[in-house]
């Protein structure tokens, strides 16, 4: 008896701590739709920019939040949420509280994709489409079976897709990438898309309207630090298990309710 009242009395995890603030759990909330910057973050949560400043700092300190200097402009960053690690701190969180509580993680496997009369469809954009939006697209379409429909594009795109890029899909996920010609996201205007994704800060700004959910990943160029080498093709492995991790986390939010009402013409 005299343990357990000591247990009780004994802070709670830090996970709860940090995200038990009204402010703060908005701010997850909000960056649960993908990366966002401060002046977005403000305008969402309709409170000062130095209050919002001051939360995502102990949600970065936390380990809950990630910042990356944006490429587009570097005056800028873009505010990610870290959902392996939120995961993982949540676990260990209901653990704390009670053993029966323990999350375990779920094996790997496709979603149940509910029967409708049209696919979902889902657009990544990059600068290039050479690297991310290509990479992007072949994960979804290979963790859903083709059931989703998963299309890539670039607002500038370069002649074909990165040689490391189709070595990559090859080698760590046995995906063979059909053809390696790239597009012009302009190509795909007035084809209907239920979310547009954006890899990278650039394609964000320019990137045309459809009509769609917007979500943005703000993520580096593997191919800007140089083409040759094994450095090279290692930052097409570290992009490939992002986006890898990314499209896990996004599969889910494809097959709510909501979506699928949305996706019905």
């Amino acid at each position: 008896m005299g343990s357990r009242s000591t247990d009780a009395a004994a802070a709670p995890p830090e996970f709860v701590r940090l995200a038990a603030h009204p402010l703060r759990w908005r701010l997850l909330t909000e960056l649960g739709d993908g990366d966002l910057r401060v002046r977005e973050l403000v305008e969402r949560v309709g409170e000062p920019q130095n209050l919002v400043s001051y939360h995502l700092r102990l949600l970065r300190g936390g380990g809950l939040v990630t910042a990356r200097r944006s490429s587009f402009d570097g005056r800028d960053s873009y505010y990610r949420l870290d959902l392996e690690r939120c995961a993982e701190a949540l676990a260990a969180s209901g653990a704390a509280l009670h053993p029966a509580l323990r999350q375990l993680p779920s094996p790997p496997g496709h979603p149940v994709v509910r029967s409708r009369t049209r696919r979902v469809a889902v657009l990544f954009v990059c600068t290039g489409n050479s690297a991310r939006s290509p990479i992007a697209a072949a994960l979804l379409h290979h963790h859903t079976a083709g059931r989703i429909s998963a299309a890539s594009a670039g607002t500038s795109p370069k002649p074909q897709v990165h040689p490391h890029t189709v070595q990559v899909l090859r080698e760590s996920f046995g995906i063979d990438l059909p053809g390696r010609r790239t597009q012009h996201v302009d190509d795909l205007v007035g084809r209907r898309f239920d979310h547009v994704i954006t890899l990278c800060d650039k394609a964000r700004a320019v990137c045309p309207e459809f009509g769609s959910r917007r979500i943005h990943w703000s993520m580096a160029d593997p191919g800007a630090g140089g083409d040759t080498g094994q450095a090279g093709y290692a930052a097409f492995q570290h992009t490939a298990a992002d986006i890898d991790t990314r499209i896990k986390h996004l599969m889910p939010v494809l097959n709510t309710p909501e979506t699928v009402a949305r996706s019905e013409p």
